[in-house]
């Protein structure tokens, strides 16, 4: 049965499917926007919700010690905002570009480590810099010229040559195994295109891949020329920007697998690692229903990891309507329970559809509600309340879409579940804690 307002919280009103309101202040929204830790802003990813937002819930419904897990990662908000604030990170995503940036993040070099390796790649270069440099030539002029190494024609033209000759022998040379491979790898991702002087290639007018037909068309149509930028100088860089911040003084875990069974494979990695192996906190954002391909919106980039753009969409399926999306979340719910502590809270940002593919949206509203009565009520958890958030459009990533922009997602719903009395409880009474915004915290000054 759902769960009413707790005596004496009148703003608490009625929404959609009686669905009480939860009094939590948006206090994220009034943040700057890079507030947090220096990793966090690592890679632009889309739909990724504010650091701010994670500290909010982070602080709010656990404590320094608990497990916090995320099974839709993204580009690890969530785990790192946890392990920055004392806790145990646990991210895992399906999408090997999201897991790479997780594990980049929860897992990171130190300084020293991550700036002898990236010295050690310019010299390596340098030594054999006119046999790279022939090789970006020769697949400038014919991607498809080459049997040992061939690349997307639109790669080809979007960097100088001798960027394109550095990247090459980067992507040749980094093995995304190691921790400080990874972490390059990530902030390389981090620069490849964009507006500023700051990012190696100018083609595209923001941080994702517009459509190869468009970059295409776009070159031809405006004779364009990317500047030389040298990879090396923009990744120093890059590094001082994410080292401006310590690293969290304790690593989390990055699972790369199907958020359906993310919580029984996270038991056992906390478990191996001898760390609690329930969470008290699961805080998350399941995809948007119908609007993102990760793959498709991160093709170049997928190119230099070594990832298949088209085997990332294929493999995390976007195109649900609404049954199939409730039956899906009901699953990941499903395998969660056990995964959370007696009193544990899970929060699920859940945003309302507006348009699909540009057109109205006929069962993307009240999707939080709908995940409510569908997937989690049947599943045994509890529901603490819902508290909304509404997204402007100037803040959306999907502003790129022109005038679509913040229209695919105008309201984001914080689904709030648990599993216990005593969990819905401390959700409800914790909803309305005080949180400190000081950033840094004295802790990171003193280091």
């Amino acid at each position: 049965m759902t769960a009413g307002p707790e005596p004496g919280h009148a703003n608490q009103l009625e929404l959609g499917l009686g669905a009480p309101r939860l009094a939590i202040e948006p206090e994220w929204k009034d943040q700057p926007r890079l507030w947090g830790h220096s990793m966090h802003p690592m890679c632009s990813y889309l739909a990724s919700f504010p650091a701010a937002l994670a500290h909010a819930f982070v602080e709010r419904y656990s404590r320094p010690g608990d497990v916090v897990l995320d099974p839709f990662s993204g580009r690890g908000t969530a785990p790192l905002e946890a392990v920055v604030s004392g806790r145990i990170g646990v991210g895992n995503d399906l999408n090997p570009f999201a897991h790479l940036l997780t594990a980049a993040k929860l897992d990171p070099p130190t300084q020293a480590e991550a700036r002898t390796r990236a010295t050690a790649l310019r010299l390596a270069f340098a030594a054999g810099a006119p046999g790279w440099l022939d090789r970006a030539r020769a697949l400038q002029q014919d991607p498809l010229a080459s049997a040992e190494v061939r690349v997307p024609a639109e790669v080809a033209l979007a960097f100088h040559e001798r960027t394109f000759a550095q990247l090459l022998f980067l992507q040749a040379s980094l093995d995304l195994a190691t921790p400080v491979d990874r972490f390059i790898a990530a902030a390389i991702a981090g620069i490849l295109h964009g507006k500023t002087p700051s990012y190696l290639s100018t083609l595209m007018p923001n941080t994702f891949s517009m459509a190869p037909r468009y970059v295409r068309d776009f070159a031809q149509r405006t004779a364009f020329q990317s500047p030389d930028r040298d990879a090396f100088d923009r990744l120093e860089a890059k590094l001082t920007r994410l080292f401006r911040d310590p690293p969290p003084r304790t690593t989390g875990i990055a699972l790369l697998g199907d958020a359906r069974d993310a919580g029984a494979r996270a038991s056992l990695a906390l478990r191996t690692r001898r760390l609690p192996e329930r969470a008290r906190l699961v805080l998350t954002s399941p995809p948007y229903l119908r609007v993102l391909k990760y793959g498709y919106y991160n093709w170049l980039r997928a190119w230099f990891l070594g990832f298949d753009s088209k085997a990332i969409d294929a493999s995390l399926d976007d195109a649900h309507r609404r049954a199939p999306y409730l039956d899906f979340l009901r699953e990941v719910l499903r395998d969660l329970r056990p995964a959370l502590t007696e009193d544990g809270i899970a929060v699920l940002v859940i945003g309302d559809v507006a348009t699909d593919r540009g057109r109205p949206a006929a069962d993307g509203h009240g999707l939080a509600e709908q995940v409510w009565e569908a997937a989690a009520q049947p599943e045994g958890y509890r529901l603490a309340g819902i508290a909304d958030d509404d997204v402007h459009a100037h803040r959306k990533v999907t502003k790129l879409w022109g005038r679509e922009a913040g229209r695919a997602t105008q309201v984001d719903r914080m689904l709030v579940l648990t599993t216990s009395e005593a969990g819905r409880r401390r959700a409800v009474s914790a909803a309305s804690l005080p949180v400190d915004w000081t950033w840094p915290p004295r802790r990171l000054r003193s280091i």
